[in-house]
């Protein structure tokens, strides 16, 4: 008798845990949807980790600032460039996890932890993915003062003055260095590199003719290579962009190289699935729109609408690469 009562307490206590973790998952759920409701009711700060008119600035800046007439919340872009992305990612990593603070970042996201030997963050980690939305070549472009027009033309003059002809990037450790990098190591020539803080002051640089090469974004030099102050030779992508059909690939001259930049959204770890899951909704709406995809195609980037998990994947797939091309060009910052 002793023992069937027993059972039957622990069978009562057991209903009991059921329905209080029914209970509370069911409390969860309305808090939840209650936040979602509410969701965005104050600004949303976009941090950009690179300077204006950077690559990935532009490029984030087309949907972002559009934003506001699609969920009625003001969108505030926060550049905070410096360290080749790592200043302003991380101060994007240690923000609240409410959907109130996003990151605008790109390609040197999973660049930088390769290049350090600390990092106050780890790309893969602290962040949650919510979509890609763009990808774009970056352009190798010289300045017509150096007398060359193509990227043979460039490897030569290379090879015959070693270690005199300077190239800028925005920074050590950022995608513009990266891919240049890549470049000198595959051409096996020597040129000098001459790092900016920020895309602006180092393209600014370049069409002074205060430095003669540089590897930069599609977006940022298009409207400079059409007027004649700058000349884009050769193209990071594996093959010739329909909107650029003249300039050819580099990988036309080296087999093999391939290096592109992706921009893309993400939030501080934690961030509730319910605002990711809005968010990645209302920017793949946003990305749809004519006038986006116009402006899109105006700075030679294509339209890129992934899912949080698709995107997640990429991120992992990019992280790998780049350490093997850090790696093979002895690259550190300590």
């Amino acid at each position: 008798m002793l023992k069937m009562k027993s059972d039957k307490a622990r069978k009562t206590s057991a209903q009991r845990l059921r329905c209080t973790a029914v209970s509370f998952a069911a409390t969860l759920l309305v808090a939840a949807t209650s936040a979602l409701a509410a969701y965005p009711d104050k600004p949303i700060r976009m941090i950009i980790p690179y300077s204006p008119g950077g690559a990935t600035d532009v490029v984030i800046r087309i949907w972002a600032e559009r934003l506001p007439e699609q969920i009625g919340a003001q969108v505030v872009v926060d550049n905070r460039p410096g360290a080749g992305s790592l200043i302003g990612t991380e101060i994007a990593a240690n923000s609240p996890a409410d959907g109130y603070t996003l990151l605008g970042s790109g390609t040197p996201l999973v660049i930088v932890p390769h290049l350090y030997k600390k990092l106050p963050y780890d790309p893969l980690k602290d962040f949650t993915p919510i979509m890609q939305v763009g990808s774009q070549p970056y352009a190798l472009t010289i300045h017509p003062s150096l007398g060359v027009k193509s990227v043979p033309e460039l490897i030569d003059l290379a090879k015959k003055q070693p270690g005199k002809i300077n190239y800028a990037s925005s920074g050590n450790g950022g995608a513009q260095h990266l891919f240049a990098a890549m470049f000198v190591s595959m051409a096996k020539i020597n040129m000098v590199h001459i790092p900016y803080k920020g895309s602006g002051p180092a393209r600014a640089d370049l069409l002074g003719g205060h430095v003669k090469v540089g590897c930069l974004g599609v977006s940022s030099v298009i409207q400079h290579h059409k007027a004649g102050q700058l000349r884009m030779i050769g193209l990071t992508s594996a093959k010739r962009s329909p909107e650029l059909p003249d300039v050819p690939a580099i990988a036309e001259t080296i087999p093999g190289y391939e290096a592109t930049l992706w921009s893309g959204v993400l939030a501080p770890k934690g961030t509730p699935p319910a605002v990711v899951s809005y968010l990645n909704k209302e920017i793949h709406k946003m990305l749809q729109r004519p006038d986006v995809q116009t402006a899109f195609q105006r700075t030679g980037t294509d339209v890129v609408s992934t899912d949080p998990k698709a995107f997640g994947a990429m991120l992992g797939v990019e992280f790998k690469k780049w350490g093997e091309v850090v790696r093979e060009v002895k690259l550190h910052i300590d």
